[in-house]
C-alpha cells in the first residue's frame, strides 16, 4: 500500500530503538556488509548535527511526543558539521504511523530575527514553511527553545529507500537557543545511549529486517528533543 502524502511530501515509516554502545558496534559491523555509508559523512563515517527546537511555555511539542499523539508537528532549524552558511528550517510531522518532513533554506540573519521576536516579515515570506512557522508562533506562541547536538552515522539501502541511523553523544543547551554560537555551553545527556532510527518507504526488505533483530533492543519512546528536555 502506497504511503499517503502531506502537502506533497511522501510519508515514511520510522522505527526507533534505544541501544547500548556495544549493541551499536555489533549491529554496525553487520550492516556495513549489506548497506552503503552516507556520502555526506566525514572520513570516520559520521557527521555532527546541531538543531534548535521550537516549543512554547506549555511544552506543547514535548508533551505531545510524551503522550504519543498520532497527529503532531515539530519545527527546528538545523545545520551540519558547524557550517552555518547552509541551514534549513524543518517541520517534522507525524500522522498516524507515518512521518513527513518538509524543509526550506534559512540564513543566520533570519534565524536571529526570529530568535529576537522580529517575525512580522515571515507572514508574507515566499517560503510556505516560513509562513507556516509564523502562524504557529503567533497562535501557539512557539519559540526557539533548546539546542541539541549529536553525532550521526548513516547506512543506506536503496531497495525500499532505507536509512539506518545511529545517533550518539547527545548533548543539550538546556534553555539556551543561541544555536549559531560555536561556544555555547552544552551538557551531556545519556552518554551510554545510542538511538537507532530506521526509516523506509512502503516496505522494509527482509535482509535488513533480519539484520536488525539484535537482542535486547528497547522500543524507543524518546526523541532527541525529549531527551534534551529531561535535563532542564
Amino acid at each position: 500500500m502506497k504511503a499517503m502524502s502531506l502537502n506533497g511530501v511522501q510519508g515514511r515509516r520510522e522505527i526507533k530503538h534505544e541501544m547500548t554502545q556495544l549493541e551499536c558496534y555489533l549491529l554496525r559491523n553487520k550492516l556495513k556488509h549489506y548497506m552503503e555509508v552516507d556520502d555526506h559523512a566525514k572520513a570516520n563515517g559520521t557527521y555532527q548535527i546541531r538543531s534548535v527546537y521550537f516549543d512554547n511555555f506549555d511544552n506543547k511539542v514535548m508533551n505531545q511526543k510524551k503522550e504519543g499523539n498520532f497527529e503532531r508537528d515539530k519545527f527546528r532549524v538545523r545545520y551540519y558539521d558547524g557550517d552555518t552558511s547552509f541551514m534549513n528550517l524543518e517541520k517534522k510531522s507525524k500522522r498516524n504511523n507515518l512521518t513527513y518532513k518538509q524543509k526550506c533554506p534559512i540564513d543566520a540573519q533570519e534565524y536571529e530575527r526570529i530568535r529576537s521576536g522580529d517575525i512580522d516579515w515571515m507572514e508574507t515570506d515566499s517560503r510556505p514553511l516560513m509562513q507556516d512557522l509564523y502562524w504557529q508562533m503567533v497562535m501557539l506562541q512557539l519559540k526557539p527553545l533548546t539546542v541539541v547536538d549529536y553525532e550521526r552515522e548513516v547506512f543506506i539501502y536503496k531497495y525500499g529507500n532505507v536509512r539506518v541511523t545511529f545517533d550518539s553523544k547527545i548533548r543539550t543547551s538546556l534553555r539556551n537557543n543561541d544555536v549559531l554560537n560555536p561556544n555555547i555551553t552544552m551538557v551531556d545527556t545519556e552518554p551510554g545511549v545510542v538511538l537507532l532510527e530506521v526509516k523506509y518507504d512502503e516496505f522494509l526488505p527482509g535482509v535488513i529486517r533480519q539484520l536488525l533483530q539484535v537482542s535486547d533492543l528497547r522500543a524507543g519512546a524518546y526523541s532527541k528533543y525529549q531527551i534534551s528536555r529531561m535535563y532542564g
